[in-house]
């Protein structure tokens, strides 16, 4: 039975925990794959150290996923309630940022009249303790089954699945995760739906596509600072051609990998047992480099 691992990631911390812990063990495991596919070639410098005999680097099955999904009459409530309000969204925050991001908006609002901040927490049962932290400023909660009015500062977003809504809503986001030290949430999703993206400092954990939106213009990077994220999302608020031109950027930045699911299926029927250069379609067909 041929084996294959596909689209593996591969941390440098988890790297260091094999080779600490079970030196000779990777060896053996990875010996037993026909077919190692990773994320980026930094993942698959790090299996080869442990082991595997031959890696490939064909791109990451993330770049190639379809844009979040978005229930159409939610986003038409939530359209008409918000209006023509400029929209601040931080998105898969974790403890420590809300501050910082609250920090942001007061300095933001006095350029942004009307500004709506949407922040949507990682973990949903934190949006009683972030509208706590948010008062005695206007916090509305969807996880009470409210809208934002006109009067809204802040719309905790603490329900699950529903990211999809609010990047299509935000004139720009930061990505949440990456001002403080958590290693950043997956900045495909905003940049496959058109949000301009900030990214804090600490983006470990998608290395590779930050590392090509930020050189192709898909993405700012901010410090962990009020001052700093308050200018970087005025920079986009303010100009709607800016923000429209990263989104573009970003969006060509991860077009190159949308065949790789077909890439990838034609390399697995290669490993069927009885399958010949004809099962495979040409256009998915690779030769290991």
């Amino acid at each position: 039975m041929p084996l294959a691992l596909v689209n593996a990631r591969f941390s440098a911390r988890s790297a260091r925990r094999w080779r600490l812990l079970a030196p000779g063990l990777g060896r053996r495991l990875l010996g037993a794959f026909r077919l190692v596919t990773a994320q980026s070639a930094a993942d698959a410098a790090r299996l080869r150290a442990l082991g595997a005999a031959e890696v490939l680097t064909p791109g990451n099955l993330k770049d190639a996923a379809p844009p979040l999904p978005a229930d159409a009459a939610a986003l038409a409530a939530l359209r008409d309630a918000i209006g023509a309000r400029p929209v601040f969204l931080a998105a898969s925050t974790q403890p420590g940022e809300e501050a910082i991001v609250a920090a942001a908006h007061a300095r933001l609002a006095l350029a942004q009249p009307g500004l709506l901040t949407i922040i949507v927490p990682r973990h949903p049962d934190r949006g009683g303790a972030i509208a706590d932290e948010l008062a005695p400023l206007a916090v509305v909660r969807r996880a009470a089954g409210a809208l934002p009015g006109p009067e809204t500062e802040f719309y905790v977003a603490d329900t699950l699945g529903k990211l999809g809504l609010f990047y299509r809503l935000a004139g720009v986001c930061l990505v949440g995760g990456s001002l403080v030290p958590h290693g950043g949430q997956n900045p495909r999703e905003p940049a496959r739906l058109g949000c301009p993206i900030l990214l804090g400092p600490h983006t470990w954990n998608f290395e590779e596509p930050v590392a090509r939106l930020l050189a192709e213009g898909g993405a700012l990077r901010v410090a962990p600072e009020p001052a700093a994220l308050a200018a970087a999302a005025g920079a986009v608020l303010s100009n709607p051609d800016r923000g429209q031109a990263m989104a573009n950027a970003a969006a060509a930045a991860l077009a190159a990998e949308a065949g790789l699911p077909d890439l990838l299926a034609g390399m697995l029927i290669g490993l069927l047992p009885g399958a010949g250069p004809g099962d495979v379609p040409k256009e998915v067909c690779v030769t290991p480099p």
